[in-house]
């Protein structure tokens, strides 16, 4: 008897759910825009073809699944090594479904003192009005992250890189330590990507994606995704997909599972260049302090070393002046985009002052704060690495910064 094929990431990103149609034999996945699929019901009942239950039937209502979006859905889980992966409207339906499928009224939460900030202020204005307990951690600090352990705490949730220190948190130790305590992990991967590290790999329960960002690399479909055991994702989708109407668009799947043909190349070139610019910063007279996994100045560049394959396409730094500076960007830049986001084809950067996020989203104790400064000063600039060339890039970062 053979083997079964065993194929490398490059060629699951490819080749992943996949199949050439079995009458045109077409080379690219069709889009399957139909909202609803015909089913013959089983005389004196309401199931499909003999299933017992219409949610396990394979395709029914596009709320809960089509064919398209189905693609998108085995072809993440293939890459990120884990059972299934359920596909949403965005990265924050992605997270939103997993807390309300996964908490309850008098349940605890600990996540990240530091993530993305719509996350962030989700679990702290929102989940609390549902009765849900939430304690910001810093994860770096696994000692912290036990003692704010509760009999109740029922998830961890981490962001690695998390955005925007890119500060990393040591995924196999945390999820250790929360499997000791009966408690699930998810981890925002977004900044990583399934190229860079695979969380459940590591022992994570659930990986989250925004697939709006370096998954699709376009700029041009908004989507999100959670990817984890099928017992979790059943879970998550049946609350999710049925009620909470989270589910993608084909289109958007489409244009995501183009973006994921490239993923591999794409995160290798973006890598090589952020690494190349990341280390042109260091040396510029006027910035005051880099921030990059793949350099050595990195204050967890070790762990960086370990944990993931390349340091990723997102630098920030410091650097006096910022408002100045930011206008020169805003204005001046012709290949850096100054705008919100990350992951585009083409180089975006914007100015994350320290003080506004402490005002709008953080509102940090003062020994919060002071970790936070230690990566962010006063504030950082975000640079997200794009396509173009890496000496390009560095000659219009010369003009911006003299």
């Amino acid at each position: 008897m053979s083997k079964p094929l065993q194929y490398c990431p490059e060629t699951l990103a490819l080749s992943a759910g996949f199949f050439p149609d079995q009458q045109t034999q077409a080379t690219t996945p069709h889009i399957t825009m139909s909202v609803n699929h015909s089913f013959v019901p089983e005389e004196g009942s309401f199931s499909a073809n003999g299933i017992a239950d219409l949610a396990d039937a394979p395709f029914l209502y596009a709320g809960w699944t089509n064919p398209t979006v189905r693609q998108l859905e085995q072809r993440i889980a293939a890459l990120e090594c884990t059972d299934d992966a359920y596909a949403t409207t965005t990265g924050m339906a992605a997270l939103s479904a997993v807390f309300f499928s996964l908490l309850r009224a008098g349940d605890h939460l600990i996540i990240s003192d530091v993530c993305y900030a719509a996350v962030y202020e989700l679990a702290r204005d929102v989940l609390p009005d549902y009765g849900i307990e939430v304690t910001p951690v810093n994860l770096t600090d696994l000692d912290a992250v036990a003692q704010a352990i509760r009999p109740n705490t029922k998830l961890i949730h981490a962001e690695s890189p998390c955005n925007p220190l890119l500060r990393l948190t040591d995924l196999a130790q945390l999820a250790h330590l929360a499997k000791q305590h009966h408690v699930l992990l998810s981890v925002d991967s977004t900044f990583a990507t399934p190229v860079i590290t695979r969380p459940a790999t590591l022992g994570v329960d659930l990986v989250i994606h925004s697939l709006t960002k370096f998954i699709n690399g376009h700029g041009d479909a908004l989507g999100g995704c959670v990817a984890g055991s099928k017992a979790l994702i059943a879970q998550i989708r049946s609350r999710a997909a049925a009620h909470f109407g989270a589910t993608i668009s084909a289109q958007n799947a489409w244009l995501i599972m183009r973006g994921i043909e490239t993923l591999y190349p794409r995160m290798k070139t973006i890598s090589d260049s952020a690494l190349q610019i990341a280390q042109w910063l260091a040396n510029h007279p006027r910035v005051k302090q880099v921030n990059y996994p793949g350099l050595a100045s990195h204050p967890q560049y070790t762990l960086a070393t370990e944990q993931m394959a390349y340091g990723g396409g997102v630098i920030v730094f410091q650097i006096d002046a910022m408002d100045e500076i930011a206008q020169r960007f805003a204005r001046d830049a012709r290949l850096f985009y100054y705008a919100y986001s990350i992951g585009h084809q083409r180089s975006l950067a914007v100015l994350l002052k320290t003080a506004d996020l402490m005002a709008s989203t953080y509102r940090m104790t003062t020994e919060q704060e002071r970790q936070y400064r230690r990566y962010a000063g006063d504030g950082v600039f975000r640079l997200s690495i794009g396509l173009e060339n890496p000496h390009d890039l560095i000659e219009e970062l010369d003009r911006l910064l003299c």
